[in-house]
């Protein structure tokens, strides 16, 4: 409110109207019936909401549909004219004539008298009873020159409701399909922040059940229309349900692979661990949700790596010759020794690999910020508990003799032995070691180039599956609610015959309950005739075969035929998986003339609908519309003594109508407005609104033609701007043939560049930053593809981040600048696995892809880490460098076997979720190619670089003998 100085005078105050999350319903509930009618169901919806409002942690509740008692004041034009009134005199007089107040007080024997004047309306009878005037000596009553109801208002909204094939799974008895809709009400309930949404809604559907039979009756019906917290519970269930699977799945693991004591140990620190990430979320503020539970499934994979490394050094120290009979705890600190330097390193480049993703912006930042957050103390406490709670638990719990798995340590199995004979070639043989190194990098480029051919398709997040959607219509701007009401009964008739549709709602003349994609849309400020919306929802996920995105394709095409024969555009709004935006397809039109940006805008839009995948076009560009412009003849008006501004003031009281006060009726629930308007039948029509009179000064009446000028002009229409720039958005959405906008804007984008200005320039396309100036057309693409070019470059930057920090780590590690590289080679690695396993599984190659690739990086760069210093601490023992190189790998092959398995198990139980399934395909197709690649291209190529080493940057006489042997 800095400027409101600044403010023109004329122009009305600004209305700012803040929104957040907490705004959108959580629960929605409506009221329908074959009995009763709009306007009892709104008396009996604003009962139920005055109950539910004195629960403590609702917040907003709103009551969408039915027609709102009001008193109907009808004026009479002609009796009007008969008693010498006009309408702003009479709105006036009424307003005056419903006012009481106290008037002040004196002292008296009997105390202080307070002295009260005037009475309060309350009831139709005493508006009838208003004197408006005093005519031939007697009064003048309202009633005389007006018809007078105490009803409902005239329509300017209607809410129906109707019934699908799947009605059943609420419950509800099936009715007589030709019967069709019912008359509804819909009342929706928002709780406060930082409030439980399944705790509030339980709360408030327990006083909605008590208030049936004693404020709802029998013959209404109510239907739950939307239950988030429901969905919530189904979520956080099923996902606490997965993790403990992951955490048994793990524990099994380690129990088959180690054995039942050791796996105990391992599923020890995993609660530990749970319990300090879960700490860390509550500090951070995060509340139990979707994404913090997700978090907490991806970090179990990762989160037991130390505690397996660990536990599998002690069991293999336990388990060689020489150090039978010695203390097991002397055993064990020299095994925790032996791992714990590389351990530290390689768990902090996994925090450095996965916590730069905190820091991605945008609307995706925040969303996804509780996954690198919970990963990163995950990885943190599990290192502190690997080396305080894991050895104290692993000599309590593993007995060095008598173990179901003793033998002897240097009994090599097929497998080892196997590693040991295809290693030997690739060490000392050339032909086969360049043939190796080639092949590698042949199946990394032909991964590769599955995204080129379009194989692997790229997308923001892929498709959920969600139990509702929308139908957004927008009618002709010259569209009457009952035209809008007939299209969108027509697509109700349709919608019933879809089998997993258990019921719908129109809306027409207002907005549906909003949902956080409505928030962002502006849905919830839809409230003209010409615009309709239908909530739908579908029967339980595992009640379908279907995904509700296939769904939605599938009726779209039935509901634009119904649309285009009115006339009308129809998209269908599907709840999306993560930030909502504008539309997917978002095109904005700049340029330093609005008819030229109109002009490009309607080019555009053309070849929006000429793009194959490219569904549900429209633009923020209203239709032309019949106005009637009536200039008033100021000199005739001035001369009679009328002013410009009543002639406006009746216009608006004859078009619009004036409220003049309230009923006062203590037991009604919603407001009973008095509003003084005429009849449709005399204001329908120019020639009618000419008829009305208007006093002139001396008394007589004139009318309102004799002072007024007609002509039909062209309406004004809304202009947006963004930063200040005039701008037209041009929106679609993509189904069937392409349905990442990706591929639909490099498709379009040809189309566009050959479009020529007036002038001659080309249209110059923006992807990030809007145009410098406005002075030239131009255009940007936003939507859907603009949070994805932001995501995938923040996790690119995020990416890079993560490689610096490795190779600092490793560098000051193992004080090498060659050795680095030698260990992050196999981050490249893991693509050979991920984007094959994403074509296989016909799966997006999603931002959560990007984010388990990145994290599977910080995983390998592990494992490569622990299999360097194994290679080097054989070296500093004595053993060739060949040697050391091949015994490294056999011996570290099982604890990375492991680390990457608790990562595929791990990341299972979400392999199957829409949103999380690219994470999964990462994490589970990325560990398993980097195990089997790196497990023989590091040691081959450290071998090499050591080699190189001996014979150039050290004189011939310092070599050592293992070297000057391996090189021989």
């Amino acid at each position: 409110m800095a400027n409101y100085d600044r403010i023109p005078s004329g122009v009305s105050p600004p209305l700012i109207r803040p929104r957040y999350i907490d705004d959108v319903p959580i629960l929605a509930l409506t009221f329908w019936s074959e009995e009763v009618d709009h306007y009892m169901l709104r008396r009996l919806a604003a009962e139920v909401e005055d109950l539910i409002k004195q629960e403590p942690n609702v917040s907003i509740t709103t009551i969408i549909g039915g027609e709102q008692r009001q008193v109907n004041v009808r004026l009479d034009p002609t009796r009007l004219a008969a008693y010498g009134l006009d309408m702003e005199q009479v709105t006036g007089l009424v307003a005056a004539a419903n006012h009481a107040s106290d008037s002040g007080n004196f002292p008296s024997r009997q105390g202080q008298v307070v002295v009260h004047t005037g009475g309060l309306l309350k009831d139709a009878e005493d508006v009838g009873r208003v004197v408006v005037n005093v005519y031939k000596g007697r009064p003048v009553y309202l009633r005389d020159v007006a018809e007078i109801e105490d009803g409902p208002s005239d329509p300017n909204q209607y809410v129906f409701f109707g019934t699908g094939p799947a009605a059943h799974e609420k419950q509800i008895t099936p009715m007589e399909a030709s019967k069709g809709v019912w008359p509804a009400v819909t009342l929706t309930v928002a709780k406060r922040k930082g409030t439980n949404a399944i705790g509030v809604a339980d709360k408030v559907l327990e006083r909605v059940e008590d208030a049936k039979g004693r404020i709802i009756p029998d013959n209404v019906q109510m239907t739950i229309t939307r239950h988030y917290g429901e969905t919530a519970k189904e979520k956080s269930d099923e996902l606490l349900l997965h993790m403990l699977i992951a955490v048994v799945s793990v524990t099994i693991l380690i129990w088959f692979t180690l054995g039942h004591r050791e796996s105990g140990v391992v599923a020890f620190a995993i609660p530990v661990t749970l319990a300090l990430t879960l700490t860390t979320f509550y500090l951070y503020g995060y509340t139990l949700n979707r994404i913090t539970l997700f978090a907490l499934i991806f970090s179990i994979g990762i989160l037991v790596d130390d505690a397996i490394v660990v536990v599998e050094n002690m069991v293999r120290h336990y388990r060689l010759p020489e150090n039978k009979g010695r203390s097991r705890y002397t055993v064990a600190i020299e095994a925790v020794d032996e791992v714990g330097n590389p351990t530290i390193l390689a768990t902090f480049t996994v925090i450095a690999a996965i916590l730069p993703m905190a820091f991605v912006g945008g609307l995706m930042g925040p969303y996804m910020r509780p996954i690198p957050v919970g990963a990163s103390a995950a990885m943190f406490f599990s290192l502190l508990v690997a080396f305080i709670v894991t050895p104290w638990a692993a000599v309590r719990m593993i007995k060095p003799e008598g173990s179901a798995h003793q033998g002897d340590h240097n009994a090599d199995d097929w497998s080892t032995r196997l590693y040991r004979r295809v290693m030997d070639p690739l060490l000392h043989n050339p032909v086969w070691q360049w043939g190796f190194l080639l092949t590698v990098a042949g199946l990394l480029l032909l991964a590769c180039s599955m995204v080129a051919f379009g194989l692997v398709r790229v997308k923001m997040l892929p498709f959920d599956n969600k139990s509702e959607f929308q139908v957004i219509l927008d009618m002709p701007e010259t569209a009457t609610l009952e035209d809008t009401a007939a299209a969108a009964l027509e697509m109700g008739e349709y919608i019933k015959t879809v089998n997993e549709v258990v019921d719908y709602q129109i809306h027409t003349g207002t907005a549906g309950p909003f949902n956080f994609n409505g928030l962002v849309r502006h849905y919830d400020l839809r409230n003209r005739p010409g615009m309709a919306d239908i909530q739908v929802n579908l029967a339980g996920k595992g009640k379908r075969q279907q995904q509700s995105h296939d769904i939605a394709k599938r009726v779209r095409p039935a509901l634009k035929a119904i649309a285009d024969r009115y006339g009308a555009r129809v998209k269908i709004a599907e709840v999306p998986p993560g930030p909502p935006v504008l539309s997917t397809l978002v095109a904005e039109i700049y340029g330093p003339d609005y008819a030229q940006q109109k002009e490009l805008a309607l080019k555009v839009r053309d070849i929006f609908e000429t793009t194959e995948g490219v569904v549900d076009v429209d633009w923020y560009m209203e239709e032309d519309q019949v106005r009637y412009q009536l200039d008033i003849d100021q000199e005739k008006a001035a001369l009679h003594g009328i002013s410009v501004g009543k002639i406006a003031q009746t216009l608006k009281v004859v078009l619009e109508g004036q409220p003049s006060g309230l009923l006062h009726l203590p037991l009604e629930k919603e407001d009973v407005p008095i509003v003084l308007q005429p009849a449709l039948a005399t204001r329908a029509g120019i020639d009618r609104l000419g008829a009305i009179k208007v006093p002139a000064a001396d008394g007589s009446l004139l009318a309102l033609s004799s002072l007024l000028r007609v002509q039909q002009t062209e309406p004004d229409r809304s202009i947006y701007h963004k930063n200040l720039m005039p701008v037209i958005y041009v929106t679609a959405d993509v189904a069937g043939a392409k349905e990442s906008p990706v591929y639909a804007i490099l498709e379009m984008w040809k189309k566009i560049d050959t479009l020529k200005t007036a002038e001659g320039y080309g249209i110059v396309q923006h992807t990030a930053a809007l145009p410098e100036t406005d002075r030239h057309l131009a255009m940007k693409w936003d939507g859907e593809w603009h949070i994805t070019y932001e995501v995938f470059r923040d996790l690119g930057l995020a990416f890079g981040v993560v490689l610096v920090l490795i190779f600092v780590l490793v560098v000051g590690w193992f004080q090498s600048f060659s050795t680095p590289f030698v260990i992050m080679v196999a981050i490249p690695f893991s693509l050979i696995g991920i984007l094959p396993a994403h074509w296989a599984m016909n799966a997006f190659f999603t931002a959560t892809s990007m984010i388990g690739f990145i994290a599977g990086a910080g995983i390998v760069v592990r494992n490569s880490i622990i299999l360097v210093d194994f290679i080097e601490l054989r070296l500093q023992q004595g053993m060739p460098l060949d040697q050391a190189v091949i015994d490294a790998g056999a011996v570290r092959f099982r604890p990375m076997m492991l680390t990457a398995a608790a990562v595929v198990v791990g990341a299972s139980v979400i392999l199957f979720d829409p949103i999380f399934q690219g994470l999964a395909i990462s994490l589970m197709a990325g560990e398993v190619a980097s195990l089997l690649f790196s497990r023989m291209t590091v040691p081959v190529l450290y071998f090499m670089d050591k080699r190189w080493e001996s014979g150039h940057l050290k004189p011939a006489g310092k070599k050592n003998d293992s070297q000057t042997k391996t090189a021989s």
